[in-house]
């Protein structure tokens, strides 16, 4: 993760939900890509990239702060190839997480 703090302070939940890893393997999906001229806008508009692959050039994690929305998520791979019935790949564990309103207690079981 290559911004693993928000500018509010707070942690990336993506990071979190990885178990506080500081590189994660999965496969890059390559039809789509931002823009590397448009980064910073975006960045500056309020969606963070918070992962990025090992050039630092492509953007592979992109996430709203918890102050802003309470799981606001993208990803530019596939984590569905890792999913199994019984334990989804952290964005989908995540996911699963806030729809039923555990995120907060799962986050804080995790420090």
């Amino acid at each position: 993760f290559t911004h693993p703090k928000h500018e509010d302070g707070s942690s990336s939940i993506t990071q979190m939900m990885y178990k506080n890893a500081s590189v994660v393997s999965e496969r890059h999906r390559h039809r789509y890509e931002v823009n590397p001229e448009r980064v910073d806008v975006i960045h500056d508009a309020g969606l963070k990239f918070v992962g990025r692959d090992e050039t630092g050039t492509r953007m592979e994690v992109a996430e709203l702060p918890r102050s802003k929305h309470p799981y606001y998520v993208g990803c530019q791979y596939h984590p569905e190839f890792k999913s199994r019935p019984l334990t989804p790949s952290p964005p989908f564990h995540g996911l699963l997480l806030a729809a039923c309103g555990k995120l907060d207690s799962f986050v804080e079981n995790e420090k």
